[in-house]
């Protein structure tokens, strides 16, 4: 099995729009989450959510590009330029067969979607924007990106709801691990903070209805009242170790496990006794040759619901038995709410730069436990903290699992 290590990263998130402001953010405990802009919320009950604040696309997307692509497209868009600029790989000039691109979305173009659906009802139907459905579809993200840099190897989406990313990251690892790629761009992007999807999250009794910025994203506290929506996109570049060596790359880290299974439980709750995630997390440590006791830290799922944040806590005493007990949990969506398809995207960029800068993130919102939250989940502010190896957990509706595990670099 081939090594794959990440020599580039690129993010835009409630909490920043490059890599440097992202990590800054963490390390202040910024949180990204305030009243809901996008739109009028007069009528509708949630009115927080976590925006992306002040994006200047024009870098990596032109005014000409960007009437073309809905919202998630064009975030994606600029975290696979900002990726694509770290890593060096602009400045190669090698045969692009073995290059592909793996960005997940939950749900895709669905700005374009609510916005046409009017112009439609106005003019007629016939008369609607004629690149809606290229807008719309979810594969959008990653086919832009491949189209962008002329990469002609495997171009795929995961669609796995807020395992997306996740699923479209630890796929593009196995990808080049067992020989078939050399360099994979790989992560999310999901923009929908749109009256529909508020409204449907709103109608589940999935999101909370708190209005205090403050009091509202607060995974494993006892107050917890559902989740807050973000939006943005993040992109790793993944690339084989011999390649990225011999062109002199920049390493930030080196992706080691990727687990992937299904609950096979409810349509949109997780397994309560945290069964399915509990394999997931074993799924992962199996693929990286690793024990429990080999990883110091993990960046949860952690979405600030009932359900969720006590079966994560219950699954991770599973899969680590007497090691959960010495290890690190937080959730940074605590920070920058839940990205639905790009969430794990985002971690995974937050996962790779604490194992880099030896530093554990905190869950910002937290004061008070749950009764069944046990676990040491690094409230209100993080700390410099070793780490050799860091996981990443992603659960989506469906049953859809991913743990991703990263590893420090050693030559």
């Amino acid at each position: 099995m081939r090594r794959v290590v990440i020599t580039g990263m690129g993010i835009t998130c409630p909490i920043g729009n490059s890599v440097e402001e992202v990590w800054e953010g963490v390390k202040t405990s910024r949180n990204g989450i305030d009243f809901i802009t996008h739109y009028d919320t007069e009528n509708q009950k949630v009115k927080l959510a976590g925006e992306v604040k002040n994006l200047d696309l024009s870098k990596y997307v032109t005014p000409q590009e960007a009437r073309k692509m809905d919202p998630f497209t064009q975030m994606a868009m600029y975290a696979a330029g900002q990726a694509m600029d770290a890593s060096g790989l602009l400045e190669v000039t090698e045969d692009k067969d073995r290059w592909g691109v793996s960005i997940g979305s939950g749900i895709g173009g669905l700005q374009t979607i609510e916005k046409e659906k009017e112009r439609g009802q106005k003019r007629g139907y016939d008369n609607v924007n004629p690149y809606f459905i290229p807008m719309t579809i979810a594969n959008m993200a990653a086919g832009s990106v491949a189209i962008k840099y002329g990469m002609k190897g495997m171009c795929t989406c995961a669609v796995t709801a807020c395992a997306s990313a996740g699923n479209a990251i630890g796929d593009a690892f196995h990808y080049i691990r067992d020989g078939y790629g050399d360099v994979m761009l790989a992560g999310g992007a999901e923009s929908v903070i749109t009256p529909l999807c508020i409204g449907g999250f709103t109608s589940l009794r999935a999101l909370t209805k708190s209005t205090d910025p403050a009091r509202a994203s607060i995974p494993f506290d006892k107050d917890r009242s559902g989740f807050v929506m973000g939006e943005g996109a993040a992109i790793l570049v993944l690339e084989e170790l011999d390649h990225a060596k011999a062109r002199g790359a920049k390493i930030y880290g080196e992706m080691i496990g990727y687990g992937a299974n299904c609950d096979a439980y409810h349509m949109t709750a997780p397994d309560p006794e945290g069964n399915g995630a509990a394999k997931c997390m074993e799924l992962a440590m199996t693929d990286a040759h690793i024990v429990p006791s080999d990883i110091q830290y993990i960046n949860a799922h952690g979405t600030s619901t009932k359900l969720n944040d006590s079966g994560e806590t219950r699954a991770v005493h599973k899969a680590f038995g007497e090691a959960a007990d010495h290890l690190k949990m937080s959730s940074t969506k605590s920070m920058t709410g839940h990205l639905l398809g790009a969430s794990a995207a985002v971690e995974a960029v937050i996962t790779t730069l604490a194992v880099l800068h030896q530093y554990c993130p905190p869950t910002i919102g937290l004061e008070t436990p749950g009764d069944d939250c046990d676990l040491d989940y690094q409230p209100k502010t993080g700390e410099d903290y070793t780490i050799s190896c860091a996981m990443s957990n992603s659960f989506g509706f469906g049953g859809h699992n991913a743990s991703l595990i990263f590893r420090k670099y050693e030559d």
